[in-house]
C-alpha cells in the first residue's frame, strides 16, 4: 500500500513545487518589467509637460512603494521618479498607484497622477490628473478626469480628456478646454498641440475674453493747458465837462 502512494504523492509533490518555481520566476521578472513600463509611463507624463518627448536614460532614480499581485494583475504602489530633461530642466514625478494586467501587458493603468517640471523660461510648471493609461507599443499616453495644469506665472488650464502621442509631440483633446490666461480666460471645444508644443489649435465655439488693465492715474490725468491771465480792466478816467456856465442875462 505505502509503495503504491509514495510515487503519487512525491509526483504531487514536484508538480506543486514546479507550480511555487514558476510563480517565484513570474513575481521576479514583474519585479523587473512593470518598473521599467512604469518609468516608460511616467516619462510620457513629463512629455504631457514639456511637449518634448525624451528618452529614458539608465538608472532613472525611480522610489516605490509595495507590489501588490492580485490574480492576474500587479500594482506597483506610490511610484516617484525624479530626475532632469535631456535640456538640464529638473523634473518630478508622482502617482497613487500604478497597475498592469498580465492579459494586457502593453497597458499601464495610472492613479493619482502629479508631475512638475521647469520650464525654459524658469518658471515652474505642474500637472493633475485623476486617472490615466499608458500603450507602451503605440506610445500613446490617455489622460482622464481632472487634469489641471498650472504654472507659477499665472497661467491655468483645465481639460477632461486628453491623448498624448509621445512619438509625434502631439496632444489632442476632443471635450471641452478651459484655459486662464493672465488677463482673461479662453474656452474651447477641442485643442489641438502639434509640432512638439509649437503650434496650439483651439476649434469649436472659441471665445475669449479679456480684461484690460484700467489706466494708471499719471497716465488718464492730462495736463491741464495753461490758463490765459486775467487782465483787470483799465479804471474809467472821469470825463472833464467842458463848457461854460450859463449866466442869466
Amino acid at each position: 500500500m505505502s509503495s503504491v502512494q509514495v510515487p503519487s504523492y512525491q509526483a504531487g509533490m514536484d508538480a506543486r513545487f514546479r507550480a511555487a518555481a514558476r510563480h517565484s520566476r513570474l513575481v521576479r521578472v514583474l519585479r523587473i518589467a512593470v518598473p521599467a513600463v512604469v518609468i516608460l509611463s511616467m516619462a510620457a507624463i513629463v512629455s504631457v509637460s514639456i511637449f518634448n518627448p525624451f528618452r529614458i536614460l539608465a538608472k532613472l532614480p525611480l522610489d516605490m512603494g509595495n507590489l501588490v499581485v492580485s490574480g492576474t494583475k500587479i500594482t506597483m504602489e506610490t511610484p516617484h521618479l525624479s530626475g532632469f530633461s535631456p535640456d538640464g530642466r529638473p523634473y518630478e514625478l508622482w502617482a497613487k498607484a500604478a497597475t498592469q494586467d498580465l492579459t494586457d501587458p502593453d497597458n499601464v493603468e495610472l492613479t493619482t497622477l502629479r508631475a512638475k517640471v521647469m520650464m525654459e523660461d524658469k518658471s515652474t510648471m505642474t500637472m493633475d490628473a485623476r486617472t490615466g493609461k499608458f500603450n507602451s507599443k503605440s506610445q500613446m499616453l490617455y489622460l482622464y478626469q481632472d487634469i489641471f495644469l498650472q504654472t507659477t506665472t499665472g497661467y491655468e488650464a483645465k481639460l477632461t480628456q486628453a491623448d498624448i502621442d509621445i512619438g509625434n509631440g502631439t496632444v489632442t483633446s476632443n471635450e471641452p478646454v478651459d484655459v486662464k490666461l493672465l488677463n482673461g480666460t479662453l474656452l474651447g471645444q477641442r485643442m489641438r498641440i502639434t509640432e512638439h508644443g509649437e503650434l496650439v489649435r483651439f476649434e469649436g465655439g472659441v471665445s475669449m475674453n479679456l480684461k484690460m488693465d484700467p489706466p494708471s492715474p499719471d497716465a488718464s490725468a492730462q495736463p491741464e493747458s495753461a490758463a490765459e491771465p486775467e487782465v483787470a480792466p483799465e479804471p474809467v478816467k472821469p470825463r472833464a465837462v467842458n463848457g461854460k456856465r450859463a449866466n442869466a442875462k
